[in-house]
Order: structure tokens, then C-alpha cells, then sequence
């Protein structure tokens, strides 16, 4: 069949476009380019994992949101549950309720008080593969936070918390732990700007009281592929305990960053590339 003139020298254009990359060494410009990234093919029979997002005390699943919408980019699928902040018991087994909800493989991630919800909702779930930790609490099994932290110099958030009594609809009484509202960027979010952190400030959820003194009865970082992320710069959690943890924990690797304790707000894209590194590392094995 005759090709017609200019769609000769279009197919000319294309030839010495290609030769002169071959030339060059440059080989990859027409490969075509797909939009999902997310690292390696998975080993035979891998199924990508479900990325699962705890979020801590004070906070909210919306915590997340710079780390989804990059997991997303990714290829990955992502659930964040809200977490209850009422305390280990409850916290744990809600969350453990919802990765039976998960299908396949799980690489679960908790930011925080998160640390504590994820060690006891994984413990006995074979689906979770990994567990990744961002300037997290990480007691083992009879540990509270409190017995936990007080290992070490207590951080500056300690100093800034404010008790509220509640009573709920059927009679029960408690206590709400909350962080001042004019010592919130100070001690939980330094690097972020004010105007983010007055907002914070305001909207944040309270963490029942009861929950720095529960202890875990379960510790799935015993037996799970650990990873760590250490804030240098973190007031809520002293960053010796987070690096003591990634230690006792055996982590396969830990990352340290200069961020405060919301890492996961100021530095999603160093998050992601850790929870990344996690869900990689169990698709090539």
C-alpha cells in the first residue's frame, strides 16, 4: 500500500527520533509510562497488600490524608478507621474487628497512641504481613504507656494536658485528657504553621485518661516484620523511647526525620516512603 507524503515523513520523524535516542543511550523514552507506581511485582503468589492507618490520641482519620492521597498515587489500597481513643480494650478490639473486614494481606501502620491500638488488634491475625510505627508507643505484653515512658525523661507534652470529667448517656463517668489548646503547636506540632495548628487546636478528639495506664495483653511486634519512624524533634513522645523501641522490636529498619510529633501532617511523603518500604519488602519475598 502507498503511504501518503506526510504520513512518510511523520514515520521518518519517528525513526530518527529513536535513533538518535538509541544513540545516545537513552533507551526508556518511549517506553510507554503508566500512571501507578508502588514498587516491585509481587513474588508468585503475593497479592498486594491493603494499607491499614491508625491514627492517635487527639487527632482523626483525616490525620492521614497526605499519606493516602501518595499511597494512592502508588496503586496501593488504603482504610483508615477512626479509633475510638476509650482505652487499649476497647481501642484493640475495634480495629482488630476491622482488619477481619480486610481481605488479603495487610501492612498496618499506627501513628502514635496508634502504636499501642495496632501491637494488640494484630496479635493472632496472620493476614497482617508488617507493622509500621510513626513516633509511636510500642509497650509489650503487661506495659502501659506509663510504665513505658517513664524509662526516660518525660516529654514536654506531659506538662500541657488538661483533665475533663464526662459522664455518658447511661450514667457512666470518666475522664477526657486533652492538650491546651495555646501549647498545642509548642509540644504536638512545631513545624507546622499556626494557623493549621490553632485549628487543631480546637477540633481535636479526647483520648480517655484510662488509656496512658491500660496495659497491652498482646504484642504482635514480637513475631511481625517491624518498621520505625523516630521524630528528632518530637515533644509529645521522647524520641529515646521511640529509638529504644525500634531496638527491643528488632525493626527491619528505622528512619529518623526532623519532625515533630505529627510527622505523618508535616512530612507525609518520608511516611509514605517507609510504609512503602514495608509492603515492597513482604511482595518480594
Amino acid at each position: 500500500m502507498r503511504i501518503p507524503c506526510k504520513s512518510r515523513r511523520n514515520l521518518n520523524i519517528v525513526r530518527w527520533s529513536a535513533a538518535l535516542l538509541a544513540v545516545s543511550g537513552i533507551t526508556y523514552a518511549l517506553t510507554p509510562v503508566t500512571a501507578q507506581a508502588g514498587g516491585p511485582s509481587a513474588a508468585p503468589g503475593k497479592e498486594k497488600p491493603t494499607i491499614v492507618l491508625v491514627h492517635g490520641a487527639f487527632a482523626d482519620s483525616s490525620s492521614w490524608n497526605g499519606v493516602v492521597k501518595r499511597l494512592q498515587q502508588n496503586g496501593y489500597t488504603v482504610a483508615a478507621p477512626a479509633n475510638p481513643l476509650r482505652g487499649i480494650p476497647q481501642d484493640s478490639t475495634y480495629i482488630a474487628s476491622f482488619l477481619k473486614s480486610v481481605k488479603g494481606p495487610i501492612v498496618l501502620v499506627g501513628h502514635s497512641y496508634g502504636g499501642e491500638v495496632i501491637s494488640q488488634a494484630a496479635a493472632g491475625n496472620n493476614n497482617v504481613k508488617a507493622l509500621v510505627y510513626i513516633n509511636a508507643i510500642m509497650p509489650d505484653v503487661g506495659e502501659s504507656f506509663a510504665s513505658l515512658s517513664a524509662k526516660f525523661a518525660p516529654a514536654a507534652l506531659t506538662k500541657a494536658l488538661k483533665q475533663v470529667p464526662f459522664r455518658n448517656g447511661d450514667g457512666t463517668t470518666g475522664t477526657d485528657v486533652y492538650v491546651q489548646p495555646n501549647k498545642l503547636h509548642q509540644v504536638f506540632a512545631a513545624d507546622l504553621p499556626t494557623s493549621q495548628t490553632d485549628i487543631m487546636a480546637v477540633t481535636q478528639r479526647p483520648i480517655a485518661l484510662s488509656a496512658f495506664t491500660d496495659k497491652l495483653t498482646g504484642a504482635a511486634w514480637r513475631n511481625k516484620p517491624v518498621y520505625v519512624l523516630v521524630g528528632k524533634q518530637d515533644q509529645a513522645i521522647n524520641p529515646s523511647l521511640e529509638r529504644y523501641e525500634a531496638k527491643r522490636a528488632n525493626a527491619r529498619k528505622t528512619v529518623e526525620i526532623d519532625s515533630s510529633h505529627v510527622s505523618l501532617v508535616s512530612h507525609p511523603q518520608a511516611v509514605k516512603n517507609l510504609i512503602a518500604d514495608a509492603a515492597e519488602n513482604y511482595m518480594r519475598k
